[in-house]
């Protein structure tokens, strides 16, 4: 059987803009006929990933970037003293021969700016798109472009293996695709949800302007003038990790535990930065909810399909709503998690809430919610 992790968090946003779309509006998604607000996964797991590096090591952290020449030929340099030019080619000549491409025309348009500016630094070749490799997977890379300058050719195979090495955790939880080497992929181990409203909400506008500081006294005008869209809600967020899974990519169990431990962190005290300077938006979830076990993970979404009657307070109405619906699908189903633990800030979880939550779930501090789980991993 398959051991499953799931993070659920109720988490209110003031007035924001943490997650746009292309006309600048928060992002939005229609869910049981109510518009609600929406924060991308994949915004979340960028903020994420930054805040995995206050959790763990660099070395243990992948990079994700279309510099992957740079990066090799930088660890090339690192190893061996080799002149930029040589190193940036033994680097360029170990990825394509990996069966990757340099994007042409992006290296043409850098050389054609470099040209018109003569001090600026010789570009860097660019891959088609963007590559997801680890610390590991790059200093194995620069070994073999470290061969080019010693006279050897290094096989094909040698170079798709170097691929192949100890997996970043990142990589391991997200997972990688790769177009020109589909071997070389990555199954993520993990899921992580659109974060949407409990609620209906709608964007409203703040209206602003901006003084010119060196504007003469006698002019009362405005140096700018110009809207900003802004939403605040209570969101639903979730996440599940196949640990078994997750143990394959990074081959190592102990490892893994770490990597769980880290992820329940960054999940929960991670925010999208959009427009934080303006808004000064950070906030910590009111309800965090860990569940461990061999049962089909599902998502407690649909307590929310309803939306919420937002009245004295959103965030207890939605956790009054997430707790009610989670025993209702526990009796008609007739399964509970194995193991569940949960942190819940008690001046705004109703006393009915408080019962049913720990009807079925331990009650305890974010430390011990996270510690919790590692321990059970670890059996």
């Amino acid at each position: 059987m398959t051991t499953f992790i799931q993070i659920h968090a109720l988490q209110s946003v003031p007035p924001s803009c943490i997650n746009r779309d292309d006309t600048g509006s928060p992002k939005s998604a229609m869910f049981g006929g109510v518009k609600r607000h929406r924060v991308s996964s994949q915004a979340w797991k960028r903020a994420m990933r930054n805040e995995f590096s206050d959790h763990l090591d660099r070395s243990e952290l992948g990079v994700r970037t279309l510099e992957v020449v740079g990066e090799i030929a930088k660890a090339v340099q690192s190893k061996r003293e080799i002149e930029d030019e040589l190193a940036v080619k033994y680097a360029q000549d170990i990825f394509t021969q990996a069966g990757f491409k340099i994007n042409e025309k992006k290296l043409k348009k850098a050389k054609d700016a470099k040209d018109a500016d003569i001090d600026a630094a010789e570009p860097l070749p660019k891959s088609e798109y963007l590559i997801f490799l680890s610390r590991s997977e790059i200093n194995a890379l620069a070994d073999l472009a470290i061969l080019l300058a010693d006279g050897e050719k290094p096989t094909k195979k040698a170079i798709r293996e170097a691929f192949q090495e100890e997996q970043a955790f990142d990589v391991s939880l997200f997972g990688r695709m790769l177009a020109n080497a589909p071997e070389l992929n990555t199954d993520a181990a993990c899921q992580v949800m659109h974060a949407i409203s409990t609620h209906g909400a709608n964007a409203e506008f703040d209206y602003f302007t901006a003084v010119d500081d060196l504007a003469p006294e006698d002019n009362a005008g405005a140096g700018m003038i110009g809207t900003v869209e802004f939403v605040s809600s209570t969101l639903y967020r979730y996440a599940c990790i196949n640990f078994d899974q997750l143990v394959s990519n990074i081959g190592d169990k102990d490892a893994a535990v770490r990597c769980v431990d880290a992820f329940i962190k960054a999940f929960t005290l991670s925010m999208p930065t959009g427009k934080v300077n303006t808004f000064a938006n950070r906030t910590r979830p009111d309800l965090v909810l860990a569940e461990v076990g061999e049962q089909q993970p599902y998502s407690l979404v649909n307590a929310f399909e309803a939306a919420v009657e937002t009245g004295d307070s959103a965030i207890k109405n939605s956790i009054d709503a997430l707790a009610k619906y989670r025993e209702a699908v526990s009796d008609e189903y007739g399964q509970r998690a194995d193991n569940s633990l949960h942190m819940s800030t008690k001046t705004v979880t109703s006393d009915e809430a408080r019962e049913l939550l720990t009807s079925n779930s331990s009650p305890v501090n974010f430390d011990h919610l996270v510690a919790g789980v590692a321990e059970v991993l670890k059996k």
